[in-house]
């Protein structure tokens, strides 16, 4: 899938640099360019050794030290015309050692499976009250606080599986995770736990980003599986007066210093104009990254890798960026794009790629008439 993915990026990529060799010569690179990433490809090995090699590096933890460190020197082994660092403060919070949660009633005492959200604080210890159910972010905010004071929120919206395109029933969902821990504690609550932002009945739960609001209470903020959800909810049916009890112990440190990692080959005809692509280097803490965003990372490094090992010479600057930070922050795309403007680069085209490397079917495209038109006048090369 990586390969496949590959030749499509670096395809598009070479398509957007506006060449002038004719049609039939164009088409027979585009031939070189797929031959190469599947028959001598290097991205399996390379997203392999990210995984395993450095493996979850969340921002701030060393981990996320080390995948700066080994993107460099791959980068390095590569021998494009400048592989360089460009510094950035980023946020620094570690889960803890503690993540545990239990549901209590008349006859019922059950363990249940937690993470706890990007961000959150700590418990100081194990934090119990009253439950209280909410199917989705906007029943939570048109609640009676008095209803809602005291008490653990349970805010369990499900994914709409009607979407043909499950992304989107993602989005729909993200703003439980993002915003609930203030829209709960708005009304009072003194903790929130939130149905996992996956499709899946499993138990599994995922963690992800959410925040906090100047002004607003903080509480600490966890996701449940999927299966435990389904068991919760149904126990709440049959009795209101559940009790939750939770522990976390998450720390928020001050910001620490980290790094966004590029690689270029430089303009032949107008250095000064740049185009680029890639996608971010850290990743959650309680997995891998492979997806989210490994091979986004690695099949942008090797686009750029199968440009410059078939001696292709740009006219406008390739910059394969590495970003740090986007998971719970974005300070590496806020950065780069203060750095870039305070440069006076020009930047002519963006490709980024965070949605993992599954096998291309097609291109969804956001423009003008104009724009999408452009775009298909590739179509012939393929």
């Amino acid at each position: 899938m990586k390969k496949l993915f590959t030749t499509k990026l670096v395809a598009a990529l070479f398509c957007s640099l506006a060449l002038s060799l004719n049609a039939q010569n164009d088409s027979l690179f585009l031939r070189q360019i797929h031959d190469e990433a599947l028959v001598r490809g290097e991205a399996h090995e390379n997203l392999r050794s990210l995984c395993k090699d450095v493996g979850a590096r969340l921002s701030g933890s060393a981990a996320a030290t080390m995948a700066v460190e080994w993107s460099e020197n791959l980068m390095n082994t590569y021998g494009f015309d400048k592989v360089y660092k460009e510094e950035i403060m980023v946020p620094h919070w570690e889960r803890g050692t503690v993540e545990k949660a239990w549901v209590k009633g008349k006859n019922i005492f059950q363990k249940m499976t937690i993470l706890a959200l990007g961000g959150s604080i700590a418990t100081n210890g194990p934090l119990e009250a009253k439950m209280i159910e909410f199917k989705s972010l906007e029943a939570l905010q048109k609640a009676n606080k008095k209803d809602v004071a005291g008490k653990i929120v349970f805010l369990n919206q499900e994914m709409d599986q009607a979407f043909i395109q499950t992304f989107k029933a993602y989005g729909v969902c993200g703003a439980i995770r993002h915003d609930g821990a203030v829209e709960a504690a708005k009304q009072g609550a003194i903790g929130i736990v939130i149905r996992s932002l996956s499709i899946p009945i499993d138990d599994f739960p995922h963690t992800g980003s959410m925040h906090y609001e100047d002004g607003v209470e903080k509480i600490p903020a966890a996701a449940l599986s999927t299966t435990d959800c389904e068991w919760l909810a149904e126990e709440l049916t049959k009795n209101k007066d559940l009790s939750f009890v939770l522990e976390l112990n998450c720390v928020n440190y001050p910001p620490i210093k980290s790094y966004n990692i590029i690689a270029e080959m430089t303009g032949t005809e107008k250095p000064k104009e740049i185009i680029t692509f890639g996608g971010h280097i850290d990743s959650w803490d309680a997995g891998e990254g492979a997806h989210d965003d490994g091979a986004g990372v690695i099949h942008s490094l090797e686009a750029l890798r199968i440009l410059k090992t078939l001696n292709y010479k740009p006219k406008h600057t390739l910059r394969c960026v590495f970003f740090m930070n986007e998971e719970n922050g974005n300070m590496g795309g806020k950065t780069y794009a203060e750095w870039t403007k305070e440069r006076g680069d020009l930047q002519i085209a963006a490709i980024e790629s965070d949605r993992g490397g599954f096998s291309p079917r097609g291109f969804d495209v956001d423009g003008t008439d104009e724009q999408v038109a452009f775009l298909k006048g590739f179509a012939p090369l393929f």
